[in-house]
């Protein structure tokens, strides 16, 4: 799948927003930690893909009902979806000048009563974008870094309505951001995320 750039200034997914807010303390005191480990900029990317992925918990694995949306509030509370992880991500990367865009899967629910959308990330190194998807592993999904071939947490089966869609964002999606900012806790939250974009 070719990847597309919805905004040409590759500076454009560099930028911090409401979201993905990489001027916040929180976030930039977890950068600086992250890079004082690091030996360069892939080995600083691995670690904050790792650090998302591992060390805050996907909140319906943890079962914690909380919302977050911004990447300062998921970094703080340790909690988020798969979109907050994915913003904290960005925020992460974007803060040591990785260029990062947000990216979204199609997916139908395990049990089978729909769709929903799914966030990823991708990160730009060598001229090229790499998805990552930061969601957690869990029993079933080994998703990983790697610029070599992706390891997201699934792919997609066009027979089941599942897909991937092309389109970088440099901003959350406004459908998505707006269900994350409106709901009460998760369980609310899962009633009114899109099913697709």
């Amino acid at each position: 799948m070719e990847l597309i750039q919805k905004n040409a200034d590759l500076s454009a997914y560099l930028a911090a927003d409401e979201a993905i807010d990489h001027h916040h303390p929180a976030v930039r005191q977890t950068a600086a930690r992250l890079a004082a480990g690091a030996a360069d900029s892939y080995d600083y990317a691995r670690a904050v893909y790792e650090f998302v992925r591992d060390a805050v918990p996907h909140s319906a694995d943890a079962d914690d009902p909380r919302v977050t949306w911004r990447a300062s509030d998921v970094i703080g509370q340790r909690t988020g979806i798969c979109h907050a992880k994915a913003h904290a991500l960005a925020a992460l990367m974007r803060a040591e000048d990785i260029p990062t865009a947000l990216c979204y899967q199609r997916l139908a629910h395990d049990d089978g009563s729909g769709h929903a959308v799914h966030g990823l990330v991708a990160v730009r190194f060598n001229g090229a974008w790499h998805r990552q998807d930061p969601r957690g592993n869990k029993p079933g999904v080994d998703a990983r870094f790697s610029l070599r071939g992706e390891r997201l947490a699934w792919i997609p089966d066009p027979a089941a309505g599942e897909l991937d869609y092309p389109v970088l964002y440099a901003e959350p999606h406004p459908a998505v951001l707006g269900a994350l900012r409106s709901a009460p806790d998760r369980p609310a939250l899962g009633k009114t995320l899109p099913d697709a974009i």
